[in-house]
């Protein structure tokens, strides 16, 4: 499902002074939920999903029309290079401060071109850079009371000039219909099969 940015933007999030120049661009609630411990159950599921291979037929075709686009027109070559568009630094690690520093080297995304920033006990996130968009996948665990907590995912973005921006618009309506909804089936599938695992003591 879907989430109001608002509800996102409500915490005080470490990302929020590492990358005051991104936008959210979308938030989800993670069919995912668990104890104050589970987060890194959590981590291990997202750094176990495929998304360009999974079971939804649409989002594959998506992902190979994509890579094809960006090999014809270069929008992936050198990109990690690119500055963050408006700075001089190419990565967003070079703002962590120290407490943050070499905290995400563990969980690697394999299947993606993201590139692991930080982590604490209730965040995670990581950086992608290409020619359209320097971005930010951001997952959350956020305590909900009685012991019990839930995961967000919020993806930032900084568009590379009007271009960046455009192709933002345009692929929106495919990564809402198609494409996050596919995932969080994959989300829900491995979730469940991550916390029925689960030694006796943990239930």
């Amino acid at each position: 499902m879907r989430l109001p940015n608002a509800e996102h933007e409500s915490h005080a999030w470490r990302i929020c002074d590492i990358a005051p120049d991104f936008r959210l661009e979308d938030v989800w609630a993670l069919p995912a939920q668990g104890g104050a411990d589970d987060f890194t159950k959590l981590l291990e599921v997202m750094a176990s999903l495929d998304p360009a291979n999974g079971a939804s037929r649409a989002t594959r075709v998506l992902f190979r029309i994509r890579l094809c686009l960006g090999g014809w027109f270069g929008w992936d070559d050198d990109a990690a290079d690119l500055p963050v568009p408006g700075k001089t630094e190419t990565t967003l690690s070079v703002r962590l401060p120290e407490d943050l520093r070499n905290t995400a080297r563990n969980l690697e995304l394999s299947s993606t071109s993201f590139t692991p920033l930080y982590r604490t006990d209730t965040e995670w996130a990581a950086e992608l850079s290409n020619r359209t968009v320097h971005a930010v996948l951001h997952l959350a665990w956020i305590d909900q009371g009685a012991g019990r907590y839930r995961g967000p995912m919020g993806g930032y973005v900084n568009p590379r000039g009007p271009f960046g921006a455009g192709y933002m618009a345009l692929i929106a309506p495919f990564r809402h219909r198609i494409v996050y909804p596919a995932l969080m089936r994959q989300i829900e599938q491995a979730w469940n099969v991550r916390m029925a695992q689960r030694p006796p003591a943990e239930l």
